[in-house]
């Protein structure tokens, strides 16, 4: 047979999933019971409506503990409390005992002064003095120091209260985007934990096309190529999307690489999980020389009736592969020997 020049098209195969846009699973920040669902799978969310209703009495205990230290930190750090108050008794007793020790040992310095009295006397008045002080300033440096440390206490239970009223409001889990709710995972009355979805949520009316794609062919994908794609809900027909992302990171189980893409002009009905097929187109080229693939031999080599001769390959597809020099048209191929 001899080459015939035709429109070529490059295509990579690509496994499709359909899935909604921003769709995610809602987990619980903390373990329990269900209570109940709010609402029912297909409904339509706006962000922070209330979805799921957990049971647990423990963050309602804490928050109560935590209210009742706060207010137990308030009432000492307020100077009425037997802490403070003790501690100012003992500085106005101490500050007593300081003035009168501090009167008598002036007074016994003048007599000393005046070399009336004796020695031990004097050393004696000094000592009480001397004592009287010392301890009126441990008193003062102790109540500002247990001061502050009831202040501390304050703000401590006041941002303890605060974190258990948060954790007391975790209890309901609420929708993080404006969408609809695709599935509820638990019953009223099953355990939740944190490892565990609750719910699933995602746009109610932008979907995007998940395609799994070999590793051997992820380099030849770009942004914003053309694929077709068939879904095996709509039998044959055929949908036109563009390449919109391209995650970097292979999967190792399977050996892929993960894009994603957007319909040009999307089924009247789709439903996550819908499976399919795509085409990404990668290069396409009018008036190109090409040969039935089956007619290459070694990747590079064609039979002629003067036997193998070497060609330089261009684009390929399923069925045929274009031929860029080694041979023309009119150079006649030999199909290869089964």
């Amino acid at each position: 047979m001899l080459p015939q020049k035709r429109h070529l098209t490059e295509s990579v195969y690509a496994s499709v999933i359909v899935q909604p846009d921003s769709l995610y699973q809602a987990y619980a920040p903390v373990g329990g019971i269900l209570d109940y669902n709010l609402l029912e799978e297909g409904d339509l969310v706006r962000k922070g409506t209330p979805m799921v209703q957990i049971v647990n009495n423990t963050p309602k205990l804490n928050s109560d503990n935590a209210r009742l230290a706060l207010e137990l930190a308030k009432t000492n750090y307020s100077g009425s409390s037997a802490i403070l108050s003790s501690l100012e008794d003992e500085i106005q007793s101490a500050t007593l005992s300081f003035k009168n020790d501090s009167m008598n040992y002036l007074r016994q310095k003048r007599l000393w002064d005046q070399n009336i009295g004796s020695k031990i006397q004097f050393e004696n008045r000094k000592l009480e003095f001397e004592i009287s002080e010392n301890r009126l300033k441990q008193l003062k440096s102790n109540y500002v120091q247990t001061k502050n440390e009831l202040s501390t206490q304050v703000k401590q239970a006041l941002n303890n209260y605060a974190t258990s009223q948060i954790t007391t409001q975790d209890f309901t889990v609420t929708s993080k985007i404006n969408g609809k709710v695709y599935a509820f995972y638990k019953n009223p009355g099953e355990i939740v934990n944190t490892m565990e979805p609750l719910a699933s949520v995602g746009s109610d009316s932008d979907f995007i096309i998940e395609l799994l794609v070999d590793e051997v062919d992820i380099v030849k994908l770009n942004v914003g190529q053309k694929a077709l794609v068939t879904l095996d809900a709509y039998g044959d027909k055929v949908f036109e999307a563009k390449i919109s992302k391209i995650y970097l990171k292979k999967d190792e189980r399977s050996q892929t690489f993960r894009a994603e893409a957007t319909f040009d002009d999307p089924p009247k009905a789709l439903y996550p999980g819908l499976a399919g097929e795509g085409n990404i187109i990668v290069a396409e080229k009018d008036n190109v020389l090409t040969i039935p693939k089956e007619f290459l031999l070694d990747g590079n080599k064609v039979m002629t009736n003067d036997g193998l001769i070497d060609v330089i390959i261009g684009l390929q597809n399923l069925d045929r592969v274009e031929i860029l020099d080694g041979i023309s048209e009119r150079t006649e191929i030999l199909k290869p020997e089964e």
